[in-house]
Formats: C-alpha cells, sequence, structure tokens
C-alpha cells in the first residue's frame, strides 16, 4: 500500500524542446526518495547533465543524501553543473532529510497548515567538493512537500490551492493560474505523505 502519492508539473521553457530539469521518485517499504536536478542553462546539455544526477539517483536508492551528492559530483566533472534537490522519507524512523544546492526549493505544510520553507544551499554541483547542510526534521502523518524549481515564484507558493491534501488538484491548479510563458524550466512536485494505515 502507498504511502505517498505524487504528482508532477513539468514545463520547459518557451521555445525550447528539452526541458532542462529532471526529476525522480520511488517508494519502497523503507522510504521514499524524490529528486529534482536542474541542469545548468537550458535545452539539451542542461538536459544531459540532470539526467546524469537522476540515474545516479536511481542507482543509489538506499544510500545517504551525503553519499548521492558526492557521487553525482564526481560524475559532473567536465559537464555542466547541476543544481539539486533531494528529498528522503523514512517511514521505519519516521523522519524525513532533504538537501538542496542551487535554486531547488521545498515547502512542507503540516496537517494543522503550518507552511515552513527550506532554504536551498547556494551554488551547483560541477565536480568539485561543496559544503552543503542536511535538513532532518520528524515525519508527521498528512504532511504535505511541495519541491520545485526556479520556474516556480514566490507568487505561486503564496496561493491558497497548495493547501489541499488532493495532489494532482494542486498541479492542475498550478498548470492552469501559473503563467503560460515560462522564463524557466519548471517543475512542481507535490507529494502527501499518508501514513501507515
Amino acid at each position: 500500500m502507498e504511502q505517498v502519492q505524487v504528482s508532477v508539473f513539468q514545463q520547459a521553457k518557451t521555445g525550447n524542446y528539452y526541458c532542462g530539469d529532471s526529476f525522480f521518485y520511488e517508494e519502497t517499504d523503507r522510504d521514499f526518495v524524490c529528486a529534482i536536478a536542474d541542469g545548468l542553462g537550458s535545452g539539451e546539455l542542461a538536459k544531459e547533465s540532470s539526467q546524469v544526477v537522476i540515474d545516479i539517483i536511481k542507482s543509489n536508492i538506499q544510500a545517504s543524501i551525503e553519499t548521492i551528492i558526492k557521487k553525482c559530483n564526481e560524475q559532473l566533472q567536465g559537464k555542466r553543473g547541476v543544481v539539486i534537490g533531494i528529498l528522503k522519507l523514512d517511514f521505519l524512523a519516521s523522519m524525513y532529510s532533504f538537501s538542496s544546492i542551487g535554486n531547488i526549493g521545498i515547502l512542507t505544510i503540516t496537517d494543522n497548515k503550518q507552511k515552513k520553507r527550506n532554504i536551498p544551499n547556494a551554488g551547483y554541483l560541477a565536480g568539485y567538493h561543496r559544503p552543503f547542510k542536511i535538513v532532518r526534521e520528524k515525519l508527521q502523518p498528512n504532511m504535505m512537500f511541495i519541491m520545485f524549481s526556479d520556474g516556480v515564484t514566490d507568487r505561486d507558493l503564496s496561493q491558497k490551492y497548495l493547501m489541499t491534501k488532493n495532489v494532482q488538484e494542486i498541479t492542475e491548479t498550478f498548470k492552469h493560474i501559473s503563467n503560460v510563458n515560462r522564463s524557466d524550466d519548471t517543475t512542481l512536485i507535490a507529494m502527501h505523505y499518508k501514513g501507515a494505515d
């Protein structure tokens, strides 16, 4: 029985065929992992770098966020840089952890409507070591997680429709009321952690 419901909105920058953002999510019986990687710039080279990162995350899904980010960094030497956000929900420990390097953001909303936005670490991954912090907090039933790339504005994030628990409704509403002409690749992932039944 899945514990996390997910809905994704993604659209390339206006005029581009390739979206430079890549994303991935997977749930196992122990945890749930979601990541957004955004290649610097836009188009095909940006897509290539962001896809490299997502492939590493897919094949290291059980690894810690620290290990995943180190491995991603190693693979990006000589490639275009990437900004990245990784969210991990640990069902057994009832904890979630999140780290973001560059402008991938996350908004958490608790069951009693408390919103909190995490501030990303500055910079991007491009093959050399950079310090980053990981936020670790208690995972509560009925929490919402909204993860997004830089095509999502502060104005988008202040809207009331984000307060619903219906992930499809969030991405559909976002699609209809946010800016149609996108000045940036845009990815918004809405996740509802129901908790174990």
